[in-house]
């Protein structure tokens, strides 16, 4: 795999010296922001659906049919987009080439476009294929209204492909805010629809209905970052005569990292075709988990990868100086991401049911749905860690133009979750004498596992190439001592308010949890919590001079 090219010989060294907590910090802040934002909007979301569909038929056909063309956007979008397209355009910028940067632009725009309008007509006239390899478990009207809705939303799919593109390029001249905001326009328009048609639809009418919205909050999202992407890119110029060694250095990036990406969505599919065989509910389940789980991925795992990539995908220098470069981003990003990850693992554990009730338990969505999540959740926070830290050391491989290291560490990964989660999900529950529904949390469990697995194979050979990088054991046993410390105070607090209702009781609990853990980390004064609050009131104070 090619290195990127050296340049000079002090760059780097310059760039290692700075501070790389304050580095990553900054940058990492504003994702985060952009981030929480939508995933707060996205928690309404899924809030208001859950009041109108609960744990439904309608509600599992929804979470099916959505993640059938959600396959195109996590093949040729963010992920894909931001490893194989980003190093090499930001690369190019850093070279001072903007000309020969804007037309690598334009031409990438082209060719998946044209992809992109392909697969999308193809996927809508196979949806009734598809749908018998996904979900199986799915029959009669159940299934039709999972058809219906999934050529529905294929469009969109495509559509938010090329909000990728929009992201890959803000992202290369670091305007991280408008584009990971983007989502809340498609966040509220779902919203929309939901909160207008609700009350006076069936669920199945009203599962179209929202459908709809989703297309309409796709083109939302890419109408909000079009005018700031188009002024950075100038007026469209296609060059795939002057750009074609830049735009083989993309696909060469690009094969492995869609086949990485296809085959963790052979998992995911997996994962949604057991949970089909599974009793009424599990889906849903399954996916309103998914919604809670991926907030503390996205904010402290994502949001530090996404920040870190464009910069050390210009690093410049000597072998050992990207090096030295890497471990030191790595090493604090790491600590940053595991004193917030530990917390949030440790909450989806022992506080599952609170979090489920304060953001789902209304309407359709009962206290014993809020409870069925819970265990899903508490199947997730085997493996958040692993997961979150991941995303940071496939950054560094990516940085270095290596994407083929991470796609082999992925395809054992997805080997092993399949393997697990199959055995997890369907004899185990039998062999252990629990109903066959609890096997839902086996499968976020066995993947907890595998992600382990993964994120030991990465860090060990990154160390090699790279350097030590890591962090202390003795670091993360203290975390999880004051996760747990907070975690027996705040549960004590839940029993003490169990009949006073789920929004009551989150108030109360989930504040106290948050109050302990940082109140020990105050008094351990520990250097995490010092950044982290300095960052947020330069923010704060940032917000109110403007």
């Amino acid at each position: 795999m090619p290195e990127p090219a050296i340049v000079s010989e002090t760059s780097a060294a310059g760039a290692a010296n700075k501070s790389p907590a304050h580095s990553i910090g900054s940058m990492a802040d504003v994702v985060a922001a952009g981030i929480l934002l939508s995933r707060i909007t996205g928690l309404v979301r899924e809030s208001i659906f859950a009041h109108y569909f609960g744990n439904s038929d309608a509600a599992d056909a929804f979470k099916a049919a959505f993640r059938i063309p959600n396959i195109l956007q996590n093949l040729f979008g963010e992920g894909v987009l931001s490893a194989s397209f980003i190093p090499v355009y930001a690369k190019t910028l850093g070279e001072g080439d903007e000309h020969t940067a804007n037309r690598l632009a334009w031409t990438v725009a082209a060719i998946l476009s044209l992809t992109v309008s392909i697969l999308v007509l193809l996927g809508v006239l196979a949806t009734p294929y598809l749908i018998d390899a996904i979900a199986p478990g799915f029959h009669g009207a159940k299934r039709e209204l999972t058809i219906r809705l999934v050529q529905i939303l294929f469009p969109g799919a495509g559509l938010l492909v090329m909000s990728a593109w929009c992201l890959g390029v803000l992202n290369s001249h670091h305007r991280f805010f408008a584009s990971y905001t983007a989502p809340v326009a498609w966040n509220l328009a779902i919203i929309g629809a939901l909160i207008f048609w609700g009350a006076y639809r069936g669920q199945d009418r009203l599962a179209i209905i929202v459908a709809w919205g989703a297309v309409v909050g796709a083109v939302l999202q890419v109408a909000v970052q079009l005018p700031q992407t188009l002024a950075l890119v100038g007026g469209a110029r296609l060059g795939l005569a002057r750009v074609r060694n830049l735009l083989k250095a993309v696909f060469k990036n690009f094969v492995p990292v869609v086949t990485g990406r296809g085959v963790v969505q052979v998992s995911s599919y997996v994962d949604n075709l057991l949970a089909s065989l599974l009793p009424t509910g599990a889906v849903a389940a399954f996916n309103y988990a998914q919604i809670l789980y991926m907030l503390p991925v996205s904010l402290f795992g994502m949001a530090v990868a996404a920040a870190e990539l464009p910069g050390m995908s210009r690093a410049t220098g000597a072998s050992s100086e990207i090096a030295a470069m890497l471990r030191g981003r790595l090493n604090a990003g790491l600590r940053q991401i595991s004193f917030l990850v530990v917390p949030s693992a440790a909450a989806f554990l022992f506080l599952g049911d609170v979090i489920a009730g304060v953001v789902f338990q209304s309407g359709h969505f009962t206290h014993a749905d809020a409870v069925y999540v819970w265990a899903v959740l508490a199947g997730s926070s085997v493996g958040l860690l692993a997961v979150t830290m991941g995303r940071l050391y496939s950054s560094a491989f990516y940085a270095l133009w290596d994407t083929r290291t991470p796609l082999k560490f992925a395809i054992i990964r997805v080997a092993l979750t399949i393997a697990l989660g199959y055995f997890c999900a369907i004899p185990l529950p039998a062999m252990i004498g629990i109903a066959q529904r609890w096997g839902v949390a086996g499968l976020t469990a066995s993947a907890g596992v595998a992600g382990w697995i993964e994120f030991a194979m990465l860090r060990a050979s990154l160390n090699r190439r790279i350097g030590e990088t890591g962090i202390d054991r003795t670091f993360v046993m203290r975390l999880w001592g004051m996760a747990i410390a907070a975690s027996v105070a705040a549960y004590a607090i839940k029993v003490l308010l169990a009949a006073h209702g789920p929004r009551l009781s989150g108030v109360a609990v989930l504040p106290v949890y948050g109050a302990i853990y940082f109140g020990l980390a105050y008094w351990m004064d520990m250097p995490e919590l010092r950044r982290f609050t300095s960052r947020l009131m330069a923010r704060s104070k940032a917000g109110s001079q403007t």
